[in-house]
């Protein structure tokens, strides 16, 4: 991608929590990238989709099922990571599709 080096920056700081992520909408606010906009998107998906199942297995009571959790985030994180050093827009394996699709508002 001719346009990936700009945002990689950016697309590296989306995936450093979902602060990171926050900050990077805004470092893509002017000028948009598109190679960053694709990672800030699976990077908020990541991490959105990681609290909402913490929240959820928290006041379910399935407290058990954390670990579980926390090791199916980190692997998709790292995959994503890599593929922001990679410098690729692969999605990520079954949700990143959908991620690009549900955060359209990131742009």
């Amino acid at each position: 991608m001719s346009d990936s080096k700009p945002g990689k920056t950016t697309a590296i700081v989306a995936y450093i929590t979902i602060i990171g992520c926050l900050i990077a909408i805004t470092m893509n606010i002017e000028p948009k990238n598109a190679f960053a906009r694709f990672h800030i998107r699976q990077a908020f998906g990541i991490h959105v989709l990681f609290h909402a199942l913490a929240i959820l297995l928290t006041y379910s009571g399935y407290v058990y099922l954390s670990l579980p959790i926390y090791i199916f985030y980190l692997i998709i994180w790292v995959f994503g990571f890599l593929q922001v050093l990679n410098e690729t827009t692969k999605p990520l394996p079954v949700l990143g599709k959908y991620f690009q699709k549900w955060f359209t508002f990131i742009s």
